[in-house]
Order: C-alpha cells, then structure tokens, then sequence
C-alpha cells in the first residue's frame, strides 16, 4: 500500500463492510433463490461490492492500493498458487477412475452409502494428519471419494461434511500444520525465555480434537445408518466397479510420504502430479493424448482441465483477500482488538478465555475462516490477555486455535473452505452440486470442536496455569505474572 493513513469512509468504519453485504447478499441470492452454485457469480458480487464501497471512501486510490495490499499479502499469493498447482492433480485423481475403484472396495467389503461418510472421515482424517494441510486433503480427498458416493448411494450433504472435516481435523492436530505452529509460536512464556514448544502444544490439544473427532465418527455412523437409512448399493454396482483405479493410490501414498518427510507441499504435489501421470500411462488408465492434446483448435487434457477448473476459485479468492484488505486498512481488526483487551470481562481466567475464543472467532471470519493469518494476526493479542490472568501458554494456544477451527471457520457466506468444497463437488456424474450451506450441516468436526471447546472454558476442562520454570498447574498463581514479563 502506498499509504499508512488509515483508509476512512464518508458514512464511518461501517463504509469497510459494503463490500462484504453485497458479497453476502450475491451469495444468499445465487445460492439460496437461484439454484446457481457458480464460483463466477460469487466474484461478480465481490467485485460489484468493492466497486460500490470505492465511491463511498475519502481517497478514492488509498481504497484501491488497500484492494491490492490484500491481494498481495503472503497466505493471498499461497493460497493463488495451491490452487494452481493442486488443480490439474485433482483433474488426474478424477481422470484415472480411483473413485470407482474405491466402489468397488467397499463393494467387497460390504460397506454400504450409509457407514460411508464414517470411513471417508477417517480417510481424510489420516490423510490431513500425513500432510498438516486442509487444502491439499480436499483437493485429493473429493475426486476420489465424492463421485465414489453416488454408487453407493451416500448422502451427499453429509459425505461432503465428512471429507470437509476430516481435512480441518489434521489442520487442527497435526504438528507440521500451520496452524499448529502458529498458534504455539505466538505464545510466550512468562517464568522462563521461550514461546510454547509444538509437541507440548499439540499433547495437550489431543484430548480436545480427539473427542471432537470420535464425537463425530458416531454420529456419522448413527446419522447416515439409522437416521438416513442410507443406501448399501446393489449387485449391478458391484459388478460395474473395477478396481483398476486403484493402483493411483501408489503416487497418492507417495505424495503423503513426500509432504511429512520434506513438509513441502509444493515438492508433494509435484511428486504426485509426475508419478501419478507415470503410473496411470504405465496401467494404461491414461493416453498421452489425455495429458495434454488439441481438439479444433481447443486445449484438451486433465492439465489444460485441472488449471481452468481452479480459475474461478481463484478469482474468488482474491476478491475475498482484496476485501480483507479493505477491512484492515480501514482498521476494523485493530478496534475489535482494542476492544477485547480493555474489556473488564477479560480480567478473569474463564473470562479471559471467553474473550481469546470470541475474538479468535471473529478475527477468523473477517479472515474468510483461514485460521492460519487470523492467528498470526491476533495471537499477540491472546498473549498478552492470557498472560494477564496467568493462563499456560499451551492453554492459550489451544483455546485459540480450536475455536478459530471451529464453526468459524466454516460459517456460510464467509468460509472459503465451504465455497471450496462447494466447488469440488460441481460435475460429478450421479451427485449434484451443493450450497456451501448443505456442506456446513453435513460438517460434524467444526461443530462439535466449538461445543467441547465451550464446555471446556465453562468448566474449566484443561484449563492450567504458567507454575515455576513454565510448568502447568491447576491453581493459578498467588503472585500474578506480568503480561509483558520476559519480554
């Protein structure tokens, strides 16, 4: 940005949230009166609210460099990559027919489409924590899983839900994810030098995800077995299935291996894109013509169709980043910031919690329910508080980023990873389209990691306090810790 002025509106602060009202009310409209779940109507509603909120704005090129300076902050250029390279990989896992090998699996095994989203959880689940990545589980997990639900008669809201979180589930635990560095590294202790270690984090967040998590597989299973009665497929499904698909699976393995060992997702989805080409020609599930070809005149091929898929999706990402700038140039973060920390309501433990868990969530929503940024931008903010009241760092972390992971980060209208998900499941044969609305009902994890994580601050569940050399303890201090201590 050109400018360190902050950005002000001739109507006040609220001038910053025309852009997201005509977003949300584009949205409501396409996908709630029209029927119409297209990612292009979504950034024409982005870019029309932008547009109006630039005429409301005292400087009118301060409105448009903040547009920019969000479009070019770090997690906005990332996410524009991921979703570049990660496309023509989904185009490959769809094209090469491991959906139908996976039918033809739970043929087999006599899984029918109600017990499916249960074992899709868990899938997703063990492939989020190899990788510590969200993004890259849905872009692996929905080509294979998704289209394999129609066969088997899965309920579509509630297979999407489970795909969605079992990939928040590894972004929750897994200590290579992002978000489970950042949440330790931004707290500090107070007795001895150091911020929170990661394992120390993770173990004591296990007991939150893990029953959040196990919470969830039941009620997959009761809801898609007894509540839905959903379908077990048919003998013609059995023996339509092949398993031929199945040998993707080797460079899908291959690919988590890559990302656990180096952490580098650019160098896994290389590996996956190299190797499942290699093996899909080898097991002639691919021509060379289906890779890369020209038809007339038009670009043919699951590379050429993996990048045009991702082209909306991305547009629709850099509007919400764009807005995001908005909203932070015009200082709406810094004054809920403000706000939480001078709250009297805060000045307690469980209230201090309350206000870590709220302002998170917030936070995460103006962040469009990316929990990575919204934490590196207020874990100063839950340092500071939790420190005040004595809180251990591994305390603070945890109730941060569960509820930052929670229903915060999948609200509809706001949540990328719903309109991500929505996107994922267009033009698959046999399963419609769904509203990131119908996704958000069928998504258990979030959900119920929000209810634990309230009962947790009301009760007092793993609530401990910064003892001597950094240790947890139960009691809080009698001699309170300075929250600018060992600074």
């Amino acid at each position: 940005m050109s400018s360190t002025t902050e950005l002000r509106f001739r109507i006040g602060i609220s001038g910053a949230f025309i852009a997201p009202l005509v977003f949300l009310i584009g949205a409501t409209v396409h996908f709630v009166f029209l029927n119409a779940f297209d990612m292009n109507a979504l950034t024409m509603s982005a870019l029309v609210g932008l547009m109006l909120a630039a005429l409301l704005a005292k400087d009118y090129g301060q409105f448009w460099d903040s547009v920019i300076g969000g479009i070019a902050t770090p997690i906005a250029i990332t996410v524009t990559l991921i979703l570049f390279i990660v496309g023509p990989l989904a185009s490959l896992v769809e094209a090469t027919g491991v959906s139908e090998g996976f039918v033809w699996m739970a043929s087999e095994l006599g899984v029918g489409g109600g017990a499916f989203p249960a074992i899709v959880f868990v899938a997703a689940c063990a492939m989020s924590m190899s990788t510590g990545t969200s993004l890259g589980t849905m872009f692996t997990a929905f080509p294979i899983f998704y289209p394999a639900g129609a066969a088997l008669d899965a309920e579509p809201a509630l297979l999407a839900g489970a795909i969605l979180s079992g990939a928040l589930f590894g972004d929750n635990l897994a200590p290579i994810s992002d978000t489970s560095i950042v949440s330790a590294t931004t707290q500090r202790f107070r007795t001895r030098s150091g911020v929170a270690d990661v394992g120390g984090v993770v173990a004591a967040r296990a007991k939150y995800a893990l029953t959040a998590a196990v919470a969830s597989l039941v009620l997959y299973l009761l809801i898609g077995t007894v509540f839905l009665s959903g379908g077990s497929g048919d003998a013609q499904t059995a023996a339509d299935a092949s398993p031929r698909g199945l040998v993707m699976l080797i460079p899908i393995v291959a690919l988590f291996v890559v990302a656990f060992w180096k952490r580098d997702l650019y160098l896994a989805i290389t590996v996956g894109l190299i190797g499942g080409t290699v093996t899909a020609l080898l097991a002639d599930l691919l021509s060379p013509g289906d890779i890369m070809s020209a038809n007339d005149g038009v670009a043919e091929g699951f590379l050429i169709a993996g990048v045009a898929d991702m082209l909306p999706l991305i547009g629709l990402s850099l509007m919400v980043f764009g807005m995001l700038g908005v909203l932070q140039a015009a200082g709406v973060l810094e004054v809920i910031i403000r706000k939480i920390s001078a709250s009297k309501f805060a000045s307690t433990p469980a209230g201090a919690e309350v206000a870590i868990g709220g302002g998170q969530s917030i936070v995460t929503m103006l962040f469009a329910g990316v929990v990575g940024p919204s934490i590196v931008t207020f874990g100063p903010v839950v340092d500071r508080i939790g420190s005040s009241v004595g809180l251990h760092p591994y305390r603070r972390a945890n109730v941060m980023d569960c509820f930052g992971m929670g229903i915060a980060c999948v609200l509809p209208a706001l949540s990328a990873f719903l309109f991500i998900s929505s996107d994922l499941t267009e033009g698959v044969d046999g399963m419609p389209g769904l509203a990131p609305a119908s996704i958000f009902i069928g998504c258990l994890y979030p959900l119920l990691l929000t209810a634990i994580m309230v009962f947790s601050v009301a009760t007092g569940w793993g609530r401990t306090f910064e003892g001597p050399d950094g240790a947890q303890v139960k009691e809080r201090p009698t001699v309170p810790v300075s929250a600018e201590q060992s600074l």
